[in-house]
């Protein structure tokens, strides 16, 4: 027999491991993906001191050819399947798209939408056998074109189309999909993009803990759509009221001038 658990991908800071504490703190045993093995090794450290089950650790790269394969043996070598799924790993680079370098822009789509695809497809029958989820980590970006963040609210839109299909296509399996849609949040992801303190204003702003903690809720509902924060819910819905071109105008009109990202 094969436990179930949690995987977590993107684990090592900021949602991804407030969600890790969240799904640990309900009792359940997670495995942390990321590509630092040393962050990785002290949060399990802090959630087994906390009396928490100790987490497993699964330190790759998620961009490496076949990474999903690999996630999915050594899951079963360590007697282990998922009953649910977090795609929380992804990241976004600011600059104008023809000017930023490309290879790094087609990686933000392999890890953001590739990587996502694959994990959220692999585990189907084991999620609905274990009557488990998926729980894939999208943002308000997804609901606007992007100007100045090109790429990264296109894989976004992404996310959150597929998530919402899935939620219906894989209802009568009894999986629930849930796709998690937070505005901005003080992480490693601002530093890793270039956005500069201040960029986005803080009415809209929520902390990794509230986020991650109305994202497992709206899981374990079985909600198709968490957008965490008021201001953000009124944020989202903009798009369908205003006319695609004055939203472009009003994306672009916030980065008129993005600084150059450093990966």
């Amino acid at each position: 027999m094969l436990r179930p658990v949690t995987l977590i991908t993107g684990a090592s800071a900021g949602i991804g491991t407030a969600l890790a504490k969240v799904f640990a703190e309900k009792g359940h045993e997670v495995v942390l993906v990321a590509r630092r093995a040393l962050q990785l090794t002290a949060i399990a450290d802090s959630f087994e001191a906390a009396g928490y089950k100790r987490p497993h650790i699964l330190a790759v790269d998620l961009t490496r050819a076949n990474v999903s394969a690999w996630i999915e043996n050594e899951l079963r070598e360590r007697g282990v399947e998922p009953q649910y799924v977090v795609n929380n790993a992804g990241f976004g680079l600011l600059g104008l798209a023809a000017e930023l370098d490309r290879n790094q822009q087609l990686t933000i789509i392999d890890l953001n939408v590739r990587v996502l695809t694959d994990l959220s497809l692999r585990f189907v029958d084991t999620l609905a056998r274990l009557r488990g989820g998926i729980l894939n980590v999208a943002s308000v970006a997804g609901f606007f074109p992007g100007p100045g963040m090109a790429v990264y609210h296109a894989t976004k839109a992404y996310v959150i189309s597929f998530s919402e299909a899935l939620h219906h296509e894989l209802a009568p399996r009894g999986v629930r999909v849930t796709v998690l849609c937070p505005g901005p949040v003080a992480t490693e992801f601002n530093l890793r993009a270039g956005i500069p303190e201040g960029y986005f204003p803080k009415l809209l702003a929520r902390s990794a803990e509230r986020v991650a903690r109305e994202g497992y809720d709206g899981l374990m509902r079985g909600r198709r759509l968490v957008v965490p924060g008021t201001e953000n819910k009124i944020t989202v819905f903009l798009p369908r009221l205003l006319p695609r071109a004055l939203t472009l105008r009003f994306v672009r009109g916030r980065r008129s001038e993005p600084s150059k990202p450093v990966r």
